[in-house]
Formats: structure tokens, C-alpha cells, sequence
């Protein structure tokens, strides 16, 4: 069985490193129990995907949106816990999309992620509650914000 630090590697993905964009840290800790803050697909200090879905963006632009976000708190997670190795379980997703008041196909989006999480973490420990909504605007005018909820060792 393959960690997921192998599964990342095979399917050619590399995490993204974020910094705070204001007075907050990207994860907090709680017990065994790791939170992470919004993230956003950024690379380069640039939104990888920017738009509205419903207007500008198809839904397939915002699974990719949705993949970077989760690389991003992935990331994030990384930092905080020294490997995603330890990683236990993905407990929740929430994510939210920039889109028009009359998309609704949310979860389809966020599919992006959820399915990216399940591949690299297998179905037992990366399939999670989640919550997908719309949002009339995110910051940057990225297309995806998401929060992980993890357990580790």
C-alpha cells in the first residue's frame, strides 16, 4: 500500500504553499485533530482559476480550481503536521464556490476535490462528510475556497 506522499508523487502532483492573507493561521490544531483555514488555489502569489462559475467558468474549470485549493491546504497540513503521512482520516470538506445565483451544480465542483482526496488518501480514509455552496463572491475572485478537517497520529 502506497502512502500518500507516494500517491502525490505517481500521479505527478506537487502541494502549494501558502502564507495567511490576514490575522489567522492556515491550520489549528486541536487534540488529534487538524483544521485547516480557507484555502484558496494559488500558485505564485496568483489565483490559478478566477472567475464565476455560471457566468465565466465551466464546471470543469472548477473541479481543476477545486484540486488546487485542496493542494493548497494539503500543503498547509504538510507544514503544520511535518508529513501528510500521519495522516488518520479526512473528516470534513466544506467548499465553497464564487458562482451566479442560478448555478447550482456546487457539489459537482467540489467533486474536484473530494475525489482527489479519496485517490490519494484511499476510500477508507479519504472518503468525508462534506458541505458545497455557493458564494457571490471569494476573495481574489478565485472560483474555489475550501477548509479540510483531518485526524492524524
Amino acid at each position: 500500500m502506497t502512502t500518500p506522499s507516494e500517491t502525490l508523487a505517481n500521479l505527478g502532483l506537487e502541494l502549494i504553499y501558502v502564507k495567511p492573507a490576514g490575522s489567522y493561521k492556515t491550520v489549528s490544531i486541536v487534540g488529534q485533530v487538524a483544521h485547516t483555514a480557507g484555502h484558496l488555489g494559488i500558485k505564485d502569489g496568483k489565483p490559478t482559476v478566477v472567475g464565476k462559475l455560471g457566468a465565466d467558468l465551466t464546471v470543469e474549470e472548477g473541479q481543476a480550481a477545486a484540486r488546487d485549493a485542496v493542494l493548497a491546504a494539503l500543503g498547509s497540513l504538510e507544514q503544520a503536521l511535518g508529513s501528510l503521512d500521519c495522516i488518520t482520516g479526512v473528516v470534513k470538506l466544506f467548499g465553497m464556490v464564487n458562482a451566479t445565483p442560478d448555478f447550482e451544480q456546487h457539489p459537482a465542483v467540489i467533486n474536484g476535490a473530494s475525489d482527489l482526496l479519496t485517490e490519494i488518501f484511499g476510500k477508507e480514509a479519504g472518503t468525508h462528510a462534506r458541505s458545497a455552496m455557493g458564494a457571490g463572491s471569494l476573495p481574489f475572485n478565485t472560483a474555489v475556497e475550501l477548509e479540510l478537517v483531518v485526524t492524524f497520529t
